[in-house]
């Protein structure tokens, strides 16, 4: 590996590395939590979709109709009589639903007397399977133990140690009126704790009070599904093992809820239409019922408030304004089915960000180009929303903004400081050489630019010269200007087809094109690269002669020697000004041949040692031998040409080979 490519790794590894301590940094520090947050919203909103199947919970909720009912046919205004809460009771058991969950607090006694509450209760106790709420806190409530009413099995869950750091201690509660509390197979908590950002989106599954612990609302109606007690944490304190149920959490101890539709696709009844129901069913009436009951067989019903006055609304990652019941459903939906939401442990999501950072920086230091460049800083952007996005649906919550954040921040830094560095003599090697090198002769010395230092080496080369055919006296003739333009158009024509073939031009000599080939990129057949080039040069001049005798009335003609040897090649001049050029025998012996096509009547003149290098499509006559200034023996000497052109006029080149041979 080059000095210089050795630098561009080492400044990638420090780049690299720089992206990965932001990315801790940024999660350490918590500044991009709520981005991440939305980031996590956005999924779940993207992955939520319409229920295929029946909901196996299904919403019943006092909404605005349900009030509206109340008020309008009954004269009834909220808060209502328990006895309605009755009528949805029954109900649940006439359905023979699997549980009965209210997201209602009865802490108060009813405004309608104690007789409103025992009969609420006894329709809690007559079904056997309702859940009803209690509300722990640490500075609310009413009582710091629990009350004789309510028994601790109903209320409490067996669990082993409290973990400090993954159990809350809950100091004070709110528990329902006695004859509801004695009455409710299970007691569950209904306080929860919004994320930072205000969003509902996890909450502990279990508390303690009292020196018990105590369930959520929807562990109670779970556990009261399976008819369990027993709770046991994992040594690591990452997961809840509920009966057989193995419950992920996060490293603070929560669930974190999965949401698998959104609040409008879920089951949900209007609590109106339940108790019409149970009023019709119950008096006997011919009229259908609004709600079939059998459509709640088998199923779990939560209870809560949807109307805006009673004030139950809540940011769910769902939408801005749920009940808060669906999150108390979608908790109670995860359990039952099994399907959570995972969260890496600290280490592994701070190693995962690392990494991603890392690679993201790393990448765009060692691109170049602004392609490249452009596609590195995209890249880090987009991998971690496309890695993020693709495995939520496998149940895993991966950080996006974070890794994206840092990647970008070390992929933009740097391009800068490959700007900075390596694109100002970028930019000079380009302005400096396009003119006369090849694009793939100029990426090589993009990529090692150490080659134009002074110095050279020995190589094989094949060598070409060429010049126009009696153009000094023609341009005495030409005014400057129009001297100029045809040069510049002759040798822009010739120039691009020799660097077009991977040829390198040495330089202009007036009309004289210098070029070689074979440095200082390798091109293992560059004799007969070199000799189709020449020749494409002599047809492409062919094409532009009718052109060219119409502005100078003449036709242009071009000689072209070319020859295959070892010669110095390499950056020769001043430290200060220098050309990347050539020299050598082999050099000398290019110029003669081009000057020897006058001899022989011919426009493209090659060595023996280019000839014995070419494939069988690219014909050669033998025109004689030549002896160079200095050389003892003679050089035979060739004319190239196409299979085509050869076997057009074979028989004279036999006639002339024949001749030549007696000679």
């Amino acid at each position: 590996m080059s000095s210089k490519g050795r630098t561009r790794i080492l400044r990638a590894a420090i780049v690299g590395t720089g992206a990965a301590l932001l990315a801790v940094l940024l999660g350490f520090t918590g500044v991009l939590e709520e981005a991440e947050l939305s980031s996590y919203d956005m999924r779940v909103r993207a992955f939520a979709s319409e229920q295929d199947e029946e909901d196996e919970v299904v919403l019943i909720l006092v909404d605005q109709e349900s009030l509206n009912w109340a008020l309008e046919t009954q004269k009834q205004p909220h808060p209502w009589p328990r006895e309605y809460y009755s009528f949805i009771t029954r109900f649940a058991r006439r359905a023979d639903a699997a549980s009965l969950t209210f997201d209602v607090l009865f802490t108060d006694d009813s405004f309608f007397g104690v007789g409103d509450d025992i009969r609420f209760a006894r329709s809690v106790e007559e079904y056997g399977r309702v859940v009803n709420a209690a509300f722990y806190g640490q500075e609310t409530g009413t009582h710091e133990r629990f009350p004789d009413y309510v028994d601790p099995s109903t209320a409490s869950v067996e669990l082993e140690g409290f973990p400090e750091d993954l159990v809350p201690s809950l100091s004070r509660a709110f528990f329902p009126v006695p004859e509801i509390s004695e009455a409710s197979a299970r007691i569950g908590n209904v306080n929860i704790m919004p994320d930072s950002d205000g969003v509902y989106r996890r909450a502990p599954l279990v508390g303690e009070f009292d020196g018990l612990g105590v369930p959520n609302l929807a562990l109670a109606a779970y556990l009261e599904s399976i008819g369990g007690r027993s709770l046991e944490f994992s040594a690591d304190g990452r997961s809840l093992r509920v009966g057989e149920r193995e419950v992920p959490l996060d490293a603070q101890g929560r669930l974190i809820t999965r949401f698998d539709s959104l609040y409008q696709d879920r089951t949900r009844l209007s609590a109106a239409a339940i108790i019409q129901s149970e009023a019709r069913l119950a008096g006997g009436a011919e009229d259908p019922p609004p709600v079939d009951p059998e459509e709640l067989e088998g199923r779990h019903l939560v209870v809560g408030y949807s109307a805006p006055g009673l004030l139950d609304l809540r940011p769910l990652p769902t939408g801005s304004e749920v009940p808060g019941a669906a999150f108390h459903a979608a908790m109670l939906e995860n359990l039952l089915s099994g399907q959570f939401m995972r969260e890496p442990n600290t280490g592994i999501r701070f190693m995962y960000m690392a990494v991603l950072a890392f690679f993201a920086g790393f990448l765009a230091a060692v691109t170049r180009g602004s392609f490249l460049t452009a596609l590195s800083l995209a890249g880090a952007a987009l991998f971690p929303v496309i890695a993020g996005t693709a495995v939520y649906s496998l149940g895993l919550w991966l950080p996006i903004v974070v890794p994206a954040a840092a990647g970008t921040t070390g992929a933009a830094a740097a391009s800068v400081w490959n700007y900075a560095t390596e694109g100002r003599e970028r930019r000079f090697i380009k302005g400096a050489f396009s003119q006369y090198l090849s694009p793939a002769v100029i990426e090589r010395l993009l990529d090692d630019p150490s080659r134009l230092q002074l110095g050279g080496e020995r190589r094989e080369l094949t060598i070409f010269f060429s010049d126009l055919q009696g153009f000094t006296s023609l341009s005495e003739n030409l005014t400057p200007d129009e001297l100029i333009q045809i040069l510049n158009q002759y040798l822009s024509e010739m120039t691009d087809i020799v660097t077009g073939a991977g040829g390198t031009v040495d330089k202009y000599e007036g009309d004289a094109i210098i070029a070689f080939w074979n440095a200082p990129l390798d091109v293992p057949d560059h004799p007969a690269v070199a000799v189709r080039a020449a020749l494409q040069c002599q047809r492409r001049l062919a094409e532009v002669r009718p052109e060219f005798r119409e502005r100078v009335g003449k036709d242009l003609y071009m000689r072209v020697g070319l020859n295959t040897g070892e010669a110095v090649v390499g950056n020769m001049g001043s430290k200060d000004r220098f050309d990347y050029t050539m020299l050598g025998d082999a050099v000398n012996l290019a110029a003669r041949l081009e000057g020897n096509n006058k001899q022989f009547g011919t426009y493209t003149m090659i060595s023996g040692a280019t000839a014995s290098r070419l494939p069988e499509e690219i014909a050669c006559r033998e025109l004689g031998r030549i002896r160079g200034v200095g050389r003892i023996e003679p050089v035979q000497v060739f004319e190239p040409m196409s299979r085509e052109d050869y076997d057009a006029e074979r028989e004279r080149f036999e006639a002339f080979a024949e001749g030549l041979k007696r000679y």
